[in-house]
C-alpha cells in the first residue's frame, strides 16, 4: 500500500506539472500533443506497475503470512477467492484511471485557453488534435513489386553482379526494398494517382485531409518541395467539364521535405459512391520526388467519444495484468511473481520489435518460432504499436469501438481467461497447509 501512495502522489503532482512546463515544438499543437503523450504514458506506466505490485502481492502476502488459512477454512471456495482477489483490484485500477483520466482530459481541454496562441495554431489544434479522424490507404501491390523484384534479381544473377558476400534471400530483400521506392517515385514531368474508396462524412460541410511527406534528393533555391494536386473524383477527366456532377479541387502549394503535410479539402469533393482521387503532378521540381505515407483523413467521431474509447483501452490493459499477477502469485513468492509478470509486461511493450526480429531469422527462424515459440509470443500482451493507446490521441486518430472489442476479446477474455483458469486449477491443488499428527 506504501507502494500504492506513492505512485498516486507522484501523479497528482506530476500530471499538473506537466502540463505548465511542457513546450513542445513551440506551437499549440506540439503543446497538447507532447503534453497528452507524456501524461497519458506516465499515468498508464504507473498505474501497470502499481497493478503487477498489488496483484502479484496481494495473494501470496497471505499464504507467506498464513492470512490465508482464516479464509481456506470458511465455506468459500478456491476459484472464488482468486476471483475476488482480481475484481478486487480491477476496481481499485477503475477508480484511479477514471480519476487520473478526468484530470489530464480537463487539463488538456484548458491549455488552449490558457495559452496565448495565434488563430492560425487554434485552427490547426482543432482539425488535428481536438479530433477524431479515420485514415483511408491506398495499399501498394505486392504482387507487382515481387514481380519486379524477381526481374532484377534475375537480370543480376545473369550478368553475374549479384554480390559475393550476400546471400540470395539478402539480395531479394535490399531489392525488394529498392522496387518499393521506386514506386513511390514520381519522375520529373509526370504524375502518381491515389484513389481512395468508401470515403463517407456525416456531414457534407466537413473538411478531408490528404497527409503526406516529400522525400527528395535536390530541393529549390527556396528548400521547398513543389507540388500541384488534383483532389476529387478523377474519373471525370474522362468526361466532358459541363457533365461532372463533383467539383475538383485544385492545389499549388511549396512544403518542406521530409516532414508530414496535410492539405485541407472540402467534403464537397466526395462523389456519390464514395471515391476520392488524389493526383500529384511533378511539373516544377528539378528531380524526382519521392512521396510516402499518403493518406486520406476525415473526421468520424468527436475528442471526448474518443478519449473515453482510449481510457476504455488502457483499463483493458491493466485488468489483463490484474489476472496475469494474481495467476501467477497462486505458485510463485512474491518477488519471483512480480519479476515475472514485470518482465512479460516489459516484452508487450516492445512486442512488435520482438516478432520483426524473429522474422529476420530467415526459412529456419521462422520454422522454429512457429512450432515452438509462437504459441507462447501469442499469450504475451500487444501494447505496442496498434494498440498503444497514446498514438490515438496525439496523431487525432479514432479508436473504433470494434477495434476495442477486438482488444476486450482477446486479451481479457481469451488470454486473461486462459490466466485466470490456470491460476485457479493451480490454487486449487495447491496444499497450503499441511496436517502434522
Amino acid at each position: 500500500m506504501k507502494v500504492a501512495a506513492v505512485i498516486i502522489v507522484l501523479l497528482f503532482f506530476l500530471i499538473p506539472m506537466l502540463s505548465t512546463i511542457i513546450v513542445g515544438d513551440g506551437t499549440l499543437q506540439g503543446k497538447l500533443q507532447t503534453f497528452a503523450s507524456y501524461s497519458l504514458s506516465l499515468m498508464t506506466t504507473l498505474l501497470c506497475i502499481l497493478t503487477i505490485a498489488i496483484s502479484t502481492w496481494t495473494l501470496s502476502n497471505d499464504v507467506q503470512r498464513k492470512y490465508i488459512l482464516l479464509i481456506v477454512t470458511k465455506p468459500i471456495s478456491r476459484y472464488q477467492i482468486v476471483l475476488g482477489k482480481i475484481l478486487g483490484i480491477i476496481v481499485i485500477d477503475a477508480i484511479l484511471l477514471v480519476v487520473f483520466s478526468c484530470v489530464i482530459y480537463g487539463l488538456t481541454v484548458l491549455i488552449p485557453h490558457i495559452t496565448d496562441a495565434p488563430e492560425v495554431q487554434v485552427k490547426q489544434a482543432q482539425d488535428e488534435f481536438f479530433t477524431a479522424r479515420a485514415g483511408l490507404t491506398q495499399p501498394e501491390d505486392e504482387r507487382e513489386i515481387q514481380r519486379r523484384t524477381i526481374e532484377a534479381y534475375n537480370k543480376l544473377r545473369e550478368s553475374g553482379q549479384l554480390p559475393q558476400d550476400m546471400t540470395g534471400e539478402r539480395a531479394m530483400a535490399e531489392l525488394r526494398s529498392q522496387q518499393r521506392m521506386l514506386g513511390r517515385s514520381v519522375p520529373l514531368n509526370s504524375k502518381r494517382i491515389w484513389r481512395f474508396h468508401n470515403v463517407r462524412v456525416t456531414d457534407p460541410k466537413e473538411q478531408l485531409f490528404v497527409r503526406f511527406k516529400y522525400e527528395v534528393a535536390v530541393t529549390g533555391p527556396d528548400d521547398k518541395v513543389h507540388g500541384l494536386w488534383d483532389v476529387g473524383d478523377i474519373r471525370q477527366f474522362e468526361m466532358p467539364p459541363g457533365s461532372w456532377k463533383t467539383p475538383i479541387e485544385q492545389v499549388s502549394r511549396s512544403d518542406s521535405a521530409r516532414k508530414m503535410m496535410e492539405i485541407e479539402i472540402p467534403a464537397s469533393v466526395i462523389a456519390e459512391d464514395g471515391f476520392v482521387g488524389v493526383v500529384f503532378y511533378n511539373t516544377l521540381n528539378q528531380s524526382t520526388v519521392i512521396i510516402q505515407d499518403v493518406e486520406l483523413l476525415y473526421r468520424a467521431g468527436t475528442f471526448t467519444g474518443n478519449y473515453i474509447r482510449v481510457v476504455m483501452l488502457i483499463g483493458l490493459r491493466l485488468a489483463f495484468l490484474a489476472a496475469l499477477g494474481v495467476s501467477t502469485s497462486t505458485w510463485l513468492s512474491f518477488p519471483v511473481a512480480f519479476l515475472l509478470t514485470m518482465s512479460i509486461f516489459l516484452v508487450g511493450m516492445i512486442s512488435g520489435f520482438v516478432i520483426e526480429s524473429i522474422d529476420s531469422l530467415g526459412i529456419v527462424g521462422n520454422l522454429v518460432y512457429t512450432v515452438s515459440i509462437k504459441p507462447l509470443i501469442w499469450m504475451f500482451p500487444r501494447l505496442d504499436g496498434d494498440y498503444n493507446p497514446t498514438r490515438f490521441i496525439v496523431m487525432g486518430r479514432i479508436l473504433s469501438w470494434g477495434f476495442l472489442a477486438q482488444v476486450f476479446g482477446i486479451m481479457v477474455c481469451v488470454k486473461a481467461g486462459v490466466l485466470t483458469l490456470l491460476g485457479i486449477w493451480i490454487f486449487s491443488n495447491r496444499e497450503i497447509a499441511k496436517v502434522v499428527v
